[in-house]
């Protein structure tokens, strides 16, 4: 089972629960490699659907204040691409969630496009996020990870007309990742006011499940939010408890992701 149709497998088994998928996003690397192994196994057990593993980088320029520190952790204890993907290996050896990379595009451009998406792929990741890489010059990874059989997982925000919405979610797989807000991850914004017409005009366009996520840390918010999709991300508020706990977050980070599965099982 390649990446995109792993995805798939995962929202039917999430939708035939009744559920919304909970997906669940740590920076690779914050504080170590070693203990972000053990956050996927506790998120695993504790429910979430999907894993998004951050690739830290230097110009985080979709992330907040909590992510960007993390990132700088992660980066100052010499985490790098090559490393998170032996580390991907190894853990879809061990946990049954699907694993998806965020990562910008400068890091995975110096790795090389195809070389990426095959090693990618061969550690068993089931799709990529590139925030900052817009479409019209997404041709040749997206080329790559087609045939490499990872899901191209576009992002759509408030702002993105209705005539790029189309082109943006005809090029993508897997789902789509809608922006809750105009701004950066972790912000307090009203994260409901503009997913339920977002989601509606994605609806009319693709059959592919769509994610809403920046700004829910939650289960109210997560809850409120899935009234209009298939899934909810959750980022910076289990990045805040790994930024205070290190390497003893598993705990807090094992409840929070429960509470939030809760939330999202209607």
């Amino acid at each position: 089972m390649n990446g995109i149709e792993l995805l798939a497998a995962r929202f039917a088994q999430v939708k035939q629960r009744g559920e919304k998928a909970l997906i669940a996003y740590i920076t690779a690397g914050d504080p170590s490699l070693e203990t972000t192994a053990k956050l996927v196994a506790s998120l695993d057990q504790a429910g979430a659907d999907i894993i998004e593993l951050g690739v830290p980088f230097s110009d985080p320029v979709a992330d907040g204040p909590v992510i960007q520190r993390a990132v700088n952790r992660a980066l100052a204890n010499g985490t790098t691409l090559a490393g998170i993907l032996d580390l991907a290996a190894n853990l879809t050896n061990k946990v049954a969630t699907p694993l998806v990379l965020m990562s910008y595009y400068n890091p995975i451009l110096q790795y090389g496009l195809d070389q990426f998406c095959h090693d990618a792929a061969r550690a068993g990741v089931a799709g990529i996020i590139v925030p900052d890489l817009p479409l019209e010059e997404a041709g040749p990874i997206l080329a790559a990870s087609e045939l490499a059989g990872l899901a191209w997982i576009p992002l759509v925000a408030p702002t993105t007309d209705g005539q790029r919405l189309a082109r943006i979610a005809a090029a993508g797989s897997g789902f789509v990742y809608c922006v809750t807000v105009t701004g950066i991850t972790g912000t307090t914004q009203d994260v409901t006011g503009e997913i339920g017409r977002i989601a509606k005009e994605v609806r009319s366009l693709t059959e592919l499940p769509v994610a809403a996520g920046f700004g829910i840390g939650t289960p109210e918010q997560a809850a409120a939010v899935a009234r209009y999709c298939d899934a909810v991300v959750v980022g910076s508020a289990f990045v805040k408890l790994v930024e205070k706990q290190g390497k003893d977050s598993m705990k807090v980070v094992s409840e929070l992701a429960s509470q939030l599965k809760q939330a999202l099982k209607g």
